[in-house]
C-alpha cells in the first residue's frame, strides 16, 4: 500500500481514467488527467496511487500492465464486468488529434466505496477533476489533511460544472485559458477569495500565471518542437505539483511545470 506510512510523500490520482485509442496505429495508452498527472509523479521519484475504474475487456487489462511498468500502485484501479471507459482518436494533418467517439463504459457508474474514502485519506496530496466523480467528497478529504490539486480545465466560469463550494474545498486551482486580461486576472482573484492556497491558469503557447493572494507570477513556456498537444496541461500541473511537494517557490514549480510539459508536447505520447 503506497501511502503517508512510506517516508516521502504520497500523491494519488482520483477519478476519471481512460484509454485513448488510436485504431488505425494500432496504439493504445491509459490516461485521464489524474493518471497523466500520476504517470509524470511516479517517473520523479513520488509514491503515486490511481483509484478509478476500468472494465474485463483487453484494454482494462492493457491499462493495469501499462500503469504496474510505470511503478504505480493499482491495488484501488477496480475492475467491473463491462467496457473500460475508452476515447477513440485519430489523427489528422499528420499530427491534429482527433476526438471521434467517448465510450463510458464502466466509468459511467464509478463511485466511492467507503474503503476507498478511507484509502484516500492516507495521502497527502490528491488529484481529481470535475467529471472524476468525487466533487462531493472533497470536504471530506480536505478535513482529513489531504491537500486536494484539481484541474478545472476550460470550466472553470461554466455554471454547469463549477460551483462556488469546488473552489472552497481546493488546494492548488488550475484552469486554463487563451491569454492574460482583466477577465482572466480578475476570475484569479474570485477564485483565490474562495480559499485556495494558489491559482495557476496556464495559456498554452503565451505561458502561465500563478496567484497567492499576494502576487502574481509569470512564467513563459520552454521552446519546442510540437508533436502533439494532449497530456501538455496534465505534465504542467505535474511538475508544478512535485515542486509544491518538495518546497519550491511557485516561480520554480511554474518553471518545472513549463519544462516537463515541453517534454510531452515534442513527442506522440502523453507522457
Amino acid at each position: 500500500m503506497v501511502n503517508s506510512m512510506n517516508n516521502g510523500p504520497s500523491a494519488i490520482g482520483v477519478g476519471f481514467s481512460c484509454a485513448d485509442v488510436y485504431a488505425k496505429l494500432a496504439k493504445f495508452y491509459p490516461t485521464g488527467n489524474g493518471v497523466d498527472w500520476g504517470v509524470h509523479l511516479s517517473r520523479m521519484g513520488i509514491p503515486v496511487s490511481i483509484l478509478s475504474v476500468v472494465g474485463t475487456d483487453k484494454y482494462g487489462k492493457l491499462m493495469k500492465e501499462a500503469l504496474m511498468e510505470e511503478g504505480i500502485d493499482i491495488s484501488h484501479l477496480h475492475e467491473k464486468e463491462g467496457e473500460t471507459c475508452k476515447m477513440m482518436m485519430d489523427i489528422k494533418n499528420g499530427v491534429d488529434r482527433v476526438h471521434l467517439e467517448e465510450i463510458p463504459g464502466v466509468m459511467e457508474e464509478f463511485d466511492l466505496t467507503e474503503e476507498d474514502k478511507e484509502y484516500i485519506k492516507h495521502f497527502q496530496y490528491m488529484h481529481t477533476d470535475l467529471f472524476g466523480k468525487i466533487l462531493e467528497y472533497l470536504p471530506e478529504f480536505r478535513k482529513a489533511g489531504v491537500k486536494v490539486v484539481m484541474d478545472f480545465s476550460i470550466y472553470s466560469d461554466d455554471p454547469e460544472y463549477c460551483k462556488e463550494a469546488y473552489f472552497t474545498n481546493v488546494d492548488y486551482v488550475f484552469l486554463s485559458y487563451k491569454q492574460e486580461d482583466d477577465y482572466i486576472i480578475n476570475h484569479m482573484k474570485k477564485i483565490k477569495a474562495l480559499g485556495p492556497q494558489i491559482v495557476t491558469v496556464t495559456l498554452g503557447d503565451k505561458g502561465s500565471i500563478s496567484y497567492d493572494g499576494n502576487t502574481f507570477y509569470r512564467e513563459g513556456i520552454v521552446k519546442a518542437e510540437v508533436v502533439n498537444t494532449v497530456g501538455a496541461g496534465d505534465s504542467y500541473i505535474a511538475g508544478f505539483t512535485y515542486g509544491i511537494i518538495n518546497g519550491y517557490s511557485i516561480p520554480e514549480c511554474m518553471k518545472l511545470g513549463a519544462q516537463i510539459s515541453a517534454q510531452v508536447v515534442s513527442k506522440f505520447e502523453p507522457y
